[in-house]
């Protein structure tokens, strides 16, 4: 008998055209047009923010971003990077899809 191997979609992120950000001090700020919500990112944060590009997938950005830069344990890096991205999904900061976004890059955040 074969066994089925669990297959998990890739997540692909992209910043969301209705926000207002900015790099400052090495920390991104962002504010959604949607609610008005304000958000200081970390290092890490700030990392997911700028690869954010809706062609990479998360996973990519993990381990070939956080996980080299932060000295980090892939798995849980993994699981942050997810709680991070949902987070910012939830309030209109993200947006994620399981296949590439076929349009633009959004501009790069200064």
């Amino acid at each position: 008998m074969r066994r089925r191997r669990k297959v998990i979609a890739e997540k692909y992120i992209a910043r969301s055209s209705a926000i207002a950000a900015r790099l400052i001090g090495g920390e991104m700020m962002i504010m959604s047009a949607v609610d008005s919500t304000f958000f200081t990112l970390n290092e890490v944060a700030t990392l997911i923010w700028q690869a954010a590009d809706g062609r990479t997938p998360l996973s990519a950005i993990v381990t070939d971003k956080i996980c080299p830069e932060f000295e980090v344990d892939p798995d849980q890096a993994s699981r942050d990077a997810e709680r991070f991205v949902n987070d910012l999904c939830q309030h209109g900061i993200l947006t994620m899809s399981e296949q590439p976004f076929t349009s633009p890059p959004p501009p790069e955040a200064r």
